[in-house]
């Protein structure tokens, strides 16, 4: 049977902030019996008598604490209080000899715990502890809540990760059928016009899906990809449009690296041939164009067809431009944009990535 041991690292950087802490507690109670309790002398006595009272019963008392409970446990405190005691104790006996030691003055042993002094200290240790207690567990609750809040604040933001995922993933596989059923279509129609332009159709067809089957499904691409499978799909369009279609595609070598989500450009190429190459009697051109711009990527589709004034060259759904608005929104906000405006000659689609 397969024995699990769990490694316990005792937390000396907590230890550490909470001498900080101590020390910076310890001085004020020096100034506290000296100028407030007292008559305003021996404030180095009475420091050097504060700090090491102070460091002893919190190296005890913390230590301990730690050392049973560690820094994610909730303290029992039916169990810590006889820590508390015990360390107050042992910190005013140990801390009084210390602090004699150190200052060259002698101490009798069976008087530390008794008399005026050995009372006072022991009352103001335990005033002292019980301030420092409070302070520590409050800033432990407090820690404990920012925690809690912070895997929560985790949680949530894993949560609508996954729901804009599946979104994402959603509108992507949209595309994919609307593009295919309309290559399926034409195809249809020109088997009985052409058989042999047909053909040549179905195999740049099967070239381009088995291009397309991995790419099409993955969360990021980069533009040589998005470029190299422009390129199968227009010249597909090609071999059904025959000379009526020309393309170009314009792509730095400095952008081919540069990753963006697929499918992109895709319904923004198949509008310029479906709306304004494809309907205009003499064809047009389609060119495509990656160039990079102050503070991100500039994506360029235009086309020399018929234009915006000359409306729609077929009926469509509107389902490519609203797929990539609403792409582009769920994955970079306002920062990106999309916008169609009319061309000299045709119409212009412009896509905005931020870097």
């Amino acid at each position: 049977m397969q024995t699990i041991t769990r490694q316990f690292h005792f937390p000396l950087r907590r230890m550490a902030t909470d001498g900080l802490y101590v020390a910076v507690f310890n001085v004020l109670c020096a100034v506290l019996i000296t100028f407030v309790f007292g008559s305003g002398r021996q404030f180095g006595v009475n420091l050097v008598v504060s700090m090491c009272i102070g460091i002893i019963t919190w190296l005890l008392i913390d230590a301990t604490r730690l050392s049973i409970w560690g820094e994610q446990r909730k303290t029992n405190w039916f169990l810590f209080v006889p820590v508390l005691a015990a360390g107050v104790v042992a910190g005013v006996f140990l801390g009084s000899h210390l602090a004699a030691w150190l200052l060259g003055m002698r101490i009798n042993i069976t008087n530390s715990f008794s008399g005026e002094r050995g009372t006072s200290a022991f009352l103001f240790t335990i005033f002292a502890t019980g301030a420092a207690t409070v302070f520590f567990a409050g800033r432990d609750r407090l820690l404990q809540a920012r925690a809690e809040a912070a895997m929560a604040k985790a949680r949530a933001e894993a949560v609508q990760r996954q729901a804009l995922q599946a979104q994402l993933q959603l509108l992507q596989a949209q595309i994919e059928p609307h593009m295919l059923f309309n290559t399926l279509a034409n195809l249809q129609g020109l088997i009985a016009l052409d058989p042999v332009r047909a053909q040549a159709m179905l195999d740049q067809l099967i070239t381009y899906l088995r291009a397309t089957l991995s790419a099409a499904r993955a969360e990021r691409t980069t533009l040589g990809q998005e470029f190299a499978l422009l390129d199968a799909y227009l010249g597909l369009m090609s071999v059904r449009m025959g000379a009526r279609l020309s393309y170009g595609l314009e792509l730095p070598d400095g952008l081919r690296d540069l990753e963006l989500p697929p499918m992109l450009l895709q319904p923004l190429v198949e509008n310029a041939i479906a709306h304004g190459v494809e309907p205009n009697v003499a064809g047009g051109h389609v060119q495509v164009t990656a160039r990079a711009v102050d503070g991100g990527l500039e994506l360029l589709v235009s086309d020399t067809g018929r234009g915006l004034d000359a409306g729609p060259g077929k009926p469509g759904t509107g389902l490519g431009l609203v797929n990539i608005r609403e792409r582009l929104l769920g994955l970079y906000g306002e920062r990106a944009s999309l916008s169609l405006d009319a061309a000299p000659q045709g119409a212009l689609a412009r896509i905005f990535l931020p870097a």
